[in-house]
């Protein structure tokens, strides 16, 4: 019988084991990647890490993981492929055996959607992001693209705005569907030139972004656009699937739970970008990783 689960080994995972770790708490973390760290694995650069400047995404997750390491929780590569209400504590079963936990935690995060178009995962961190507020810094003065019509990615193209010399933003539809307050700003925002009706059809470079290819559906034209980074905001997925029927979820998919991490179901937590939240970044992932055990132990003690 563990006192702890927590599946899934990003930086809200990592920190959730640190936690358990020193509370001293029989603990397992379970992870279907071959490598601890989650989405910042694969972030060329993270530079709004508070005290730690100009670290890759990979080094990063390697330095959370030996901190975790370290604690001496324990990691099983594993897929799990289910999580239930047991009568005196929660099953989760796994493709090779049922372990017995009284507390899980999930921190299994969520994927940005992709457009699925030649170069996108090849140029992956050098130049596609799929995060404006992580990686704009980075594009100062320069020209970048922002695909999508909802309020993130007019978000993204205002944020974009204040510090790159322009930027397009292209949405497959012939309106937005984001807030109409963003569209009255995005359409006064000088730097933001509005590309309707158009698909990004490829994204082209060697080391790193230096254009894409883009198709407007309504003129039948296609034509190459120079620029060095494009962010895509075409919707994020949650990996919740083995909280449903578990525990409430929001209408996105989103494991609803506040920032106790506490999920409606006593003993069962959410701590990252599978919750809801405002901000989906590795500082409130760690957040969250911390008040997921705080509040498990809070549980455990018999205090909730």
């Amino acid at each position: 019988m563990y006192d702890i689960i927590i599946i899934g080994s990003g930086p809200a995972g990592l920190a959730a084991a640190i936690y358990a770790g020193r509370a001293k708490r029989k603990a397992l973390v379970l992870e279907s990647a071959p490598m601890s760290g989650g989405q910042i694995i694969n972030t060329y650069e993270v530079d709004n890490y508070p005290g730690i400047e100009g670290i890759s995404g990979f080094e990063l997750g390697q330095k959370m993981r030996q901190h975790a390491d370290r604690m001496g929780v324990p990691f099983l590569m594993t897929e799990v492929l289910a999580v239930e209400k047991g009568d005196e504590c929660k099953l989760v079963r796994t493709k090779d055996e049922v372990l017995e936990s009284r507390t899980v935690i999930f921190a299994t995060g969520a994927t940005y959607r992709k457009l699925g178009v030649p170069g996108e995962e090849a140029l992956r961190g050098l130049g596609v992001s799929y995060c404006a507020t992580c990686d704009g810094a980075f594009f100062r003065g320069r020209t970048v693209a922002v695909v999508g019509g909802g309020d993130v990615a007019l978000e993204d193209a205002l944020f974009l705005a204040r510090g790159c010399e322009k930027v397009y933003l292209i949405h497959r539809r012939d309106s937005f569907r984001g807030a109409k307050v963003l569209q009255e700003q995005v359409m006064a925002q000088e730097r933001i030139e509005i590309l309707y009706d158009t698909e990004v059809i490829s994204i082209g470079g060697t080391e790193s972004v230096s254009n894409i290819t883009i198709f407007n559906r309504k003129k039948g034209e296609q034509k190459k656009l120079a620029v060095q980074g494009i962010f895509l905001a075409v919707g994020i997925t949650p990996a919740s699937e083995l909280a449903i029927g578990l525990v409430e979820l929001d209408e996105n998919g989103y494991i609803i739970a506040g920032e106790d991490c506490a999920a409606s179901l006593s003993g069962i937590y959410a701590a990252g970008d599978v919750r809801t939240k405002q901000l989906r970044q590795v500082v409130t992932a760690v957040s969250d990783g911390a008040n997921a055990v705080t509040s498990a132990e809070r549980y455990l003690n018999g205090q909730q």
